[in-house]
């Protein structure tokens, strides 16, 4: 192959015609005995290069379909660079998961060990220097690598080669001897970054850790002599004894956090919390502190689930001029130095015990000598992350108010995009008994549907999708940026090119024509499209029970999951899926099976049911999820009558299924939210189909932080940021449309029509001038009769004003007030006429609609609507 290609070289004269990879299929040959499907359940990609533009392209490199037969194996494969050329690595995203894979390590250098397909890394992973570029374990979330930043590879000093190193622990997930191909996508640029990033690693090599001694510590330090460095991120590594992992910069003997960490919780690159700058001279410090508690010999350093490790890897950024790729510490030269430590540093995190599971390379190797271990507590396993969120009470999108909130999603650049229905609702007379719509009379949606808006400050930074739905429902974004959206009304999917107001790409299902067939939908709810693959799935929807698969070019494959029998519905039966997120690296699709309270969970290639996951606090309904590597979130619905539990969000670790937190909101409240989308970095936002509302919610170590930096003036920067975003969208030119729905913030925010002013401030005047006079006739009364007695005429007044206070019971409606004049909003006062189909349960009476998310508002005892 090698040859052939550099025949066309010298033929063409096209040094790009020949990329020196072998075919992927060619890597698998020696497999052929194997019953599974690689294009199925290994491949990926159809190619493990990817063109992304003309000077940026990604690479997927993935274990050619393995089978360990022991625990703790470790594999090796590599890939070359597809150039000559100088390249930067600027995204990496992991493809795997804890089920299978303990940890997975990246390197670069100029000659693997072997030629092979993969090897046995007992033989080594480079045959030269090797530098780590990456390092994943225990479902961590993709590193981020900072603006202007990049891995140097290629070229004349970088690396040629990319070795993959991936340890399988416990391989009790292959017992039915399926294929893995574990791995990671990096994203490269041939564009030179100013920047160039580097690994400096701090590891212990000598440290023993006594059986039964309660807390060891491992100390490492090294002084500095190199150009300065900027540490952007950190990440510890241990095995199964390890409590804690810090890092510090000692300059004059100040000592620095550069980041703490518990190896138990997922071992993913963190971001340092304040910017650490190391120079020639400063002192780079480590220390780990371990348990021998259980153990019946001593422990020692190595490479196996019942050795230890103790390592700190920091990622840095250098000026381009200076880089040096890799560096490494392995001694203490100053171990006086430790006396002075801060206290932190020998502080255990705790984990929750509820938060443990067996698991992998730190579930004790069935080969290895029992009598050496003594059995450990249950909460001693494997040790889950934790995870809570809250709402970012900053972030001023929960006052834009559009249109009913049906979809939220995220796009490549992690902008949030927002579904709504603009002045259309979905009400008990949207459809007829044969779900055909009953309002065509009223035209598409005349307003923009889609709103692309900046996650940071919420300003609208674009809007499409005018005259083109009647009720919208599902969004999901692409990889590539592509918009797929649902209408019920329609009935139909459409797929949207969010640069272009043409014609959709492409359409499925027959406008206005209900079905259940290969060309027809009834009501779908949402998308789903496989990254790797562009396969497309449709859930499908309140009046089909089904899932329905799609080549990317739109041709019907196949369909499964038939509608709900009796209380406990069977796997593969649905009550209104309603929701879909794709687990690209597991080929797993969950469906959010909103009626049966519900996540189940299938194989993407066979269909095949995987797990259910439910919980008596999700109630009675799941209406939308989101899987971010590791996690997965979810909303549920209203309490029917007489139950419980309360609408809220929820945060799952998806690989038990048990959930690690739960999220409300502090401004407004939960009322149907209807659909959620996370990000990588654990951001999330929940659309809410009745408040009208999105959400932001972010995690408490972002919060935490963000609270250090507003240094106490909280309140001040909210009421800055409602007003910073209100002016930039009066101020940004913007469709019609836009200019509407903001108009509708103003009328909500500040009335400005001389009617209603006069109105309110007369029916806010009346009870005090009533409360003064009762007040003045009390006081006269009592001085008549009884003489001016201060205490008594107070206590009198305290009782009448508290029998004012008291009589709550028929206060004015000012939903029901402004609804009743035209142009104006009633929204943010009470619940408008909302989305009717999701047997919505009203809050007074408990009663059950027929329709999906309708709840008509009662109507107002003295005021009509006009």
């Amino acid at each position: 192959m090698a040859g052939v290609c550099s025949l066309l070289v010298l033929l063409l004269v096209f040094n790009s015609s020949c990329l020196g990879f072998r075919s992927p299929l060619s890597v698998f040959k020696r497999f052929k005995e194997t019953t599974r499907s690689f294009s199925n359940e290994c491949l990926g990609p159809s190619r493990p290069v990817t063109p992304v533009d003309s000077s940026d392209f990604t690479l997927d490199i993935r274990m050619p379909g393995v089978t360990p037969k022991q625990s703790d194996t470790y594999f090796c494969m590599s890939m070359r660079l597809p150039t000559d050329e100088e390249a930067f690595v600027i995204d990496f995203k992991p493809r795997a998961s804890m089920d299978t894979v303990h940890h997975m390590l990246l390197f670069g250098c100029n000659m693997p060990s072997s030629t092979g397909s993969y090897w046995f890394c007992d033989e080594g992973t480079c045959a030269d220097k090797a530098n780590i570029l990456y390092a994943w374990a225990r479902n961590a979330p993709p590193t981020r690598l900072p603006e202007g930043v990049g891995f140097r590879v290629g070229g004349e000093t970088g690396s040629k080669y990319f070795v993959l190193q991936v340890h399988y622990g416990d391989i009790s997930a292959f017992r039915d001897d399926h294929k893995d191909c574990s791995g990671v996508s990096l994203h490269l640029t041939r564009l030179p970054q100013p920047l160039i990033a580097g690994m400096y690693l701090l590891m212990s090599v000598d440290t023993v850790i006594p059986p039964g001694q309660k807390v060891v510590n491992s100390d490492i330090s090294c002084h500095y002599k190199k150009y300065p460095m900027h540490v952007f991120a950190y990440r510890v590594h241990t095995h199964h004894l390890g409590k804690v992992v810090s890092g510090y910069r000692v300059r004059n003997g100040q000592w620095t956090l550069i980041g703490r960490q518990s190896p138990q919780l997922p071992q993913a690159f963190y971001p340092v919390e304040h910017p650490v700058d190391v120079s020639f001279g400063d002192i780079l410090a480590a220390r780990c502190v371990f348990t021998g508690e259980g153990r019946t010999e001593a422990t020692h350093i190595g490479g196996t689930s019942n050795d230890e490790m103790c390592n700190l890897y920091i990622m840095y950024y250098m000026e381009a001029k200076h880089a040096v790729s890799f560096m490494t510490c392995t001694q203490n030269v100053v171990p006086d130095m430790f006396r002075a430590i801060p206290p932190e540093a020998n502080i255990p995190i705790p984990v929750k015990p509820d938060m443990v599971m067996m698991h992998g390379h730190h579930k004790e190797t069935e080969n290895k000598d029992k009598t050496s271990l003594l059995q450990q507590p249950k909460q001693e396993e494997v040790l889950e992350q934790d995870f809570h969120v809250e709402e970012a009470l900053d972030w001023p999108g929960v006052y834009l108010l559009p249109g009913q909130v049906s979809g939220v999603a995220l796009d490549p650049k992690n902008n949030l995009v927002i579904f709504h229905r603009g002045n259309h609702v979905w009400d008990i007379n949207s459809f007829d008994s044969k779900f055909v719509y009953q309002q065509r009379g009223l035209g598409p949606i005349e307003e923009d549907t889609i709103l692309v808006i900046d996650p940071n400050n919420a300003t609208v930074l674009q809007s499409s999708g005018k005259n083109l739905f009647y009720l919208p429902h599902g969004l999901s974004v692409d990889k590539d940026g592509n918009y797929w959206v649902t209408d019920v009304a329609l009935h139909q999917v459409f797929k949207l090119d969010p640069n272009s107001k043409e014609s959709p790409l492409l359409i499925l299902g027959r406008s206005m024509q209900p079905g259940s067939d290969q060309n027809h939908f009834c009501q779908p709810t949402d998308v789903a499209v496989d990254p790797d693959t562009g396969t497309i799935y449709v859930s499908d929807g309140y009046c089909n029970s089904r899932i329905v698969q799609f080549s990317p070019s739109g041709q019907f494959i196949t369909q499964w999951g038939e509608e709900s029998s009796g209380s406990n519905p069977a796997p593969g039966q649905f009550s209104v899926p309603h929701s879909l997120a794709l687990v690209p690296h597991l080929s797993q699709l969950c469906v959010a099976d909103r009626e049966n309270g519900r996540i189940q969970c299938f194989k993407t290639d066979t269909k095949e049911f995987v797990r259910e996951i439910k919980h008596a606090s999700f109630g009675r309904n799941v209406f939308a999820i989101s899987y971010i590597p590791g996690l997965l979130f979810a909303v549920n619905g209203k309490p029917y009558f007489g139950d419980q539990e309360p609408v809220q969000g929820f945060v799952m670790n998806f690989s038990s299924g048990e959930i690690i937190d739960i999220f409300k909101p502090v401004r407004k409240h939960f009322d149907m939210p209807h659909d959620i989308a996370a990000s990588e970095d654990g951001t999330v936002y929940v659309g809410d189909a009745h408040t009208n509302t999105v959400w932001k919610f972010i995690s408490t170590e972002k919060m935490e932080h963000r609270s250090v930096k507003k240094a106490g003036i909280e309140v001040q920067e909210i009421k800055e940021s409602e007003a910073v975003v209100e002016t930039k969208m009066e101020n940004k030119p913007a469709s019609s449309d836009l200019q509407k729905m903001q108009e509708k913030q103003k009328l909500i925010k500040e009335p400005d029509s001389g009617v209603p002013v006069v109105l309110i401030t007369t029916l806010l005047v009346i009870p005090v001038v009533v409360l003064l006079a009762i007040a003045i006739f009390i006081r006269w009364k009592k001085s008549r009769a009884f003489g001016d007695s201060e205490h008594k005429l107070e206590a009198s007044s305290g009782r009448v004003l508290g029998k004012f206070r008291g009589k709550g019971s028929g206060g004015l409606n000012l939903g029901n007030f402004f609804a009743s004049h035209k142009g104006y909003s009633r929204k943010g006062f009470d619940r408008l006429s909302t989305e009717g189909s999701d047997q919505e349960k009203d809050e007074d009476d408990g009663s059950e609609s027929e329709e999906e998310e309708y709840s008509a508002p009662l109507p107002a005892p003295t005021l009509s609507s006009s």
